[in-house]
């Protein structure tokens, strides 16, 4: 009876990155679809740095670690991925369609890069159609102010989940402001060439196409929807105490 012994060998540069103190929480955010820009220095420095080595360590995952044109990085799972996929909402995509429109757009200068959730909303009811819009919200809406309600209360949500991909941040102890991140050009992957990317964002979120991210999305397990619950407590506390 015999055995094969087979030792393999981990190049020094990937121990390095692995044995590095950024590395577990880093990896745990790229896991749950998380995007690492420019903005978070040391986690984009030490992508920039180890970016082969992780390159191939993801590979065993069956999972591709992508910088974008944009310079921030993500995992784009393969079909046959050994991590967990899943997928954004239809609410959850045109929000992130219109977050690439408002980032292209020259307001963002004017505003030092910060919209409002209410100026997001509005821009909502602009530029997509309102019908289709409600139906997301009740099948037989009729465009009352409840129903209207409800869809910026389906938006916000939308809005956390994609704070949670690091395509926005809040102000710091405001829930109403917020910057958008480079990391919305995965919503936008057609406006990156052209002569007018707004003008070709604005026709997508017009035309209502769906956009697959590349297959690689989240949804929202347990914890993530009592998040939103309590982030929705919170607004609405801070509104109480306004009045």
């Amino acid at each position: 009876m015999s055995s094969i012994h087979t030792e393999q060998f981990m190049p020094a540069k990937l121990a390095q990155a692995l044995a590095n103190s950024l590395f577990p929480e880093l990896d745990s955010q790229l896991r749950s679809g998380r995007h690492i820009g420019i903005d978070s220095l040391d986690n984009h420095a030490f992508l920039m740095d180890f970016q082969d080595e992780l390159s191939d360590f993801y590979a065993r995952y069956n999972v591709e670690l992508i910088r974008a044109p944009e310079g921030f990085f993500y995992l784009r799972p393969r079909s046959t991925t050994l991590i967990p996929r899943s997928v954004l909402s239809e609410m959850d995509m045109l929000v992130g369609k219109i977050l690439c429109y408002l980032y292209l757009s020259p307001e963002r200068l004017a505003n030092q890069g910060i919209f409002t959730v209410q100026e997001l909303f509005d821009e909502l009811r602009t530029l997509a159609d309102e019908t289709k819009l409600l139906r997301l919200v009740n099948q037989r809406s009729t465009g009352s102010d409840l129903d209207l309600q409800k869809l910026q209360e389906k938006m916000r949500t939308s809005l956390n989940r994609l704070r949670r991909l690091g395509m926005i941040s809040f102000l710091l102890n405001d829930m109403q402001r917020f910057s958008i991140t480079e990391s919305v050009f995965r919503f936008g992957a057609d406006v990156r060439s052209g002569d007018s990317p707004l003008e070709a964002q604005m026709r997508m979120i017009r035309d209502g196409e769906a956009m697959a991210l590349e297959d690689s999305s989240e949804t929202l397990n347990d914890d993530e929807e009592n998040e939103d619950e309590q982030l929705q407590s919170s607004e609405d506390d801070a509104e109480g105490e306004n009045k």
